[in-house]
């Protein structure tokens, strides 16, 4: 579910009524300073599930995620979970722990006793506390640093650190802010493998945010992608950056080449007709979306994958679609940027491969998949 009603939304990735819902928001929305910061937003989580909610700054994503925490209250809407209504509950109430941006680890406490201190605010007796965090060190790998102090071990031992606390609390509902923000490119990676194994195993419903695409599809079974207060698409990763519900989507999740123009011809030789102060220049095509049934519009929106285009090789100025302006070395792949129609095509090939182009060189190119929007949205 979603509060957008076009093709690919969350309606059609909904987990079907009978599955066990973890989380459900239903027409939850907040305004903050006189402005609607989420907007009579749904959302479902099956139990288990480990959802993103992905999108730019002030998109609305973490105070979606406060309110599911209890820490804002909605003023429209109700959260639910695990079947209960939990809207007006406290966040010490609420079976939900939170793993937050910058850890919050209290520095003058051991590991042991950070983790410790939610169990004792609820008066546990010691043994048990002691048997629950001895349990959860162990998961998250942190046995060896149980009298460490923050301060003395890394960033990525501290973020453990968090979601153990968070998981010593044995909660419903896992929620994690950024949780990687604070770590390097290396460290993020692993530690992003270590949150989904450990969300695996134990079974969690989970909710993270993230303004990084990479933490989104790479960790999770479904993605939210939020924009202005709202959710654009709802679906698993794979179908999400194949497939992109609208032009917001498709530009913000990986990169992807926009470009107007038109699709002529029939399913047996189409081509996309771009058209440039030089005339109209026709590129080979693949595959598309567009139904045969429906006409391209001079105004639609065509967009494809960089890795989609194709150069074919230096060819002489009859045959050439495509003038090359550089090529951008990115280690297993190489970005060569490309003129084509007055307008900026970027391709990404294999490394090797780039030997077939050369600055200012001019190429034949085709395009494998192009997909069609009318109106910023999938046709």
């Amino acid at each position: 579910m979603t509060s957008t009603a076009h093709p690919h939304t969350a309606e059609e990735a909904a987990v079907p009524e009978a599955a066990a819902d973890g989380l459900v928001l239903r027409g939850v929305s907040k305004v903050l300073g006189g402005k609607t910061i989420v907007d009579d937003l749904d959302l479902r989580v099956a139990k288990g599930e480990l959802v993103c909610l992905l999108g730019p700054s002030g998109c609305g994503k973490t105070t979606t995620l406060r309110m599911v925490a209890g820490f804002l209250g909605p003023d429209a809407g109700a959260v639910t979970i695990e079947g209960r209504d939990v809207t007006g509950l406290p966040p010490e109430r609420r079976p939900t722990a939170m793993v937050f941006q910058n850890y919050a680890l209290w520095p003058h406490m051991s590991v042991f006793d950070n983790v410790a201190f939610p169990l004792r605010l609820r008066k546990l007796p010691k043994a048990q506390i002691r048997t629950q965090v001895e349990e959860v060190l162990e998961l998250v790998g942190l046995t060896h640093h149980v009298r460490s102090r923050p301060a003395r071990i890394s960033g990525g031992e501290q973020q453990r650190v968090a979601l153990a606390r968070a998981l010593v609390q044995r909660p419903q509902v896992l929620l994690l802010d950024e949780p990687l923000s604070n770590l390097d490119a290396k460290l993020r990676v692993r530690v992003r493998e270590d949150i989904r194994e450990i969300q695996q195993r134990l079974g969690i419903t989970t909710v993270v945010v993230t303004h990084d695409q990479d933490e989104a599809l790479s960790m999770s079974d479904r993605v939210a992608v939020m924009n202005s207060g709202r959710i654009e698409q709802y679906a698993a990763p794979a179908e999400l950056y194949r497939t992109p519900a609208t032009t917001f989507v498709g530009g913000f999740v990986g990169a992807t080449n926009t470009l107007r123009g038109r699709l002529e011809g029939d399913a047996a030789e189409p081509v996309v007709v771009l058209s440039g102060s030089a005339g109209e220049v026709r590129l080979p095509m693949g595959s598309t979306n567009l139904h045969p049934a429906v006409s391209s519009a001079a105004d639609d929106t065509l967009t494809v994958r960089p890795e989609d285009v194709v150069v074919t090789g230096l060819v002489g100025n009859a045959d050439a679609s495509a003038v090359v302006d550089r090529i951008i070395p990115r280690g297993h792949f190489t970005e060569v940027v490309l003129v084509v129609a007055g307008a900026t095509l970027r391709a990404y090939v294999d490394a090797d491969a780039a030997a077939v182009a050369q600055p200012r060189g001019q190429v034949r190119i085709g395009l494998r998949r192009v997909l069609v929007y009318r109106d910023g949205r999938l046709l």
